[in-house]
């Protein structure tokens, strides 16, 4: 019986070795390089873009200085800061962000709306509004989207720049 059983994959391994294709090693011309193939769901390589290391944010997720001005300034952002409320109150605050500690970021972001805004004091952004999350420099920012994304927020960004850039940017202007 094990051995029927054994035996009843010997026509699968076949298969599964011709599926998975031995790209040559160097392109003839006219060919498209082995390295820009990918696979597809159907274990097919077809060209297309390189294969990204896995993340669940989006491919752009970095704001620079301007586009988050321009974005507070249509007001279509929500603007979440992920320091802590003393850095807030050392540091200042970009106009108009909500406060929410990188810590509290993944339950906060579960709440329902009426205890998002009574806990935080700002409205629980919707999972497809363009959110911003920023910090002082940009790192805790990265990891705040990469929560928000893994949460199913699809319009993620961070300001790279973070409370740093902010402050010498509008001290310039």
């Amino acid at each position: 019986m094990a051995l029927r059983r054994c035996c009843g994959f010997a026509g699968v391994a076949p298969r599964l070795l011709w599926n998975s294709a031995v790209l040559p090693r160097a392109s003839a011309p006219g060919r498209t390089p082995a390295s820009s193939l990918v696979n597809t769901p159907h274990g097919r390589k077809t060209a297309g873009s390189q294969p990204r290391a896995f993340s669940s944010a989006p491919p752009s997720t970095d704001v620079s200085y301007e586009q988050l001005k321009q974005l507070l300034a249509g007001r279509k952002v929500v603007v979440i800061d992920v320091r802590e409320p003393w850095e807030l109150r050392e540091y200042g605050v970009i106009p108009g962000s909500i406060n929410v500690p990188l810590g509290q970021v993944n339950t906060a972001l579960q709440l329902g709306p009426e205890e998002f805004n009574e806990k935080y004091g700002g409205e629980m952004p919707q999972q497809t509004d363009n959110i911003v999350f920023t910090c002082l420099a940009g790192v805790r920012s990265k990891a705040a989207l990469n929560t928000a994304a893994s949460l199913g927020y699809k319009d993620v960004q961070h300001y790279l720049g973070g409370w740093q850039d902010w402050a010498k940017n509008e001290q310039q202007n």
